[in-house]
């Protein structure tokens, strides 16, 4: 039975589980204890997406420079790479060209077509206009 699966025989403590493209179930599970094993932080990056430090200036918002980053929030960064690293090693030439190719599309039409609050947004303006030259 062991022969059969995709994973091999046994596992690692210095290699992610690799993912083939069958079990995910058990691939997830195995691959949450494997990243919680190195450290919690990473678990965190993936679960809750990167972190990015901010800085609040007379009541606006925005990413604070890589100059001004604290020790506390380079690591907590860190997390993020460190977590790319672990999923890419983790999957199968297949999977990660599947995984890449959707998240390069989906980057590519965010920033060329906009999310569908942009597209409302620029419809409402585009009639505006319309309207005013209409006038």
């Amino acid at each position: 039975m062991a022969d059969k699966l995709p994973f091999g025989k046994g596992a690692s403590i210095n290699r992610p589980p690799l993912f083939c493209g069958v079990n995910y179930q058990f691939w997830k599970v195995r691959m949450k204890i494997f990243v919680e094993s190195i450290d919690k932080g990473i678990w965190n990056a993936i679960k809750y997406g990167p972190f990015i430090p901010m800085v609040e200036n007379e009541k606006v918002i925005y990413e604070k420079p890589w100059s001004q980053w604290t020790e506390q929030e380079s690591k907590k960064v860190q997390y993020d790479c460190i977590a790319k690293d672990i999923i890419t090693s983790a999957l199968s030439s297949d999977q990660f060209f599947r995984v890449f190719a959707k998240e390069m599309w989906d980057i590519l039409k965010v920033t060329h077509e906009g999310t569908n609050d942009m597209k409302r947004a620029r419809k409402r303006t585009l009639i505006q206009e319309y309207e005013k030259f209409r006038m």
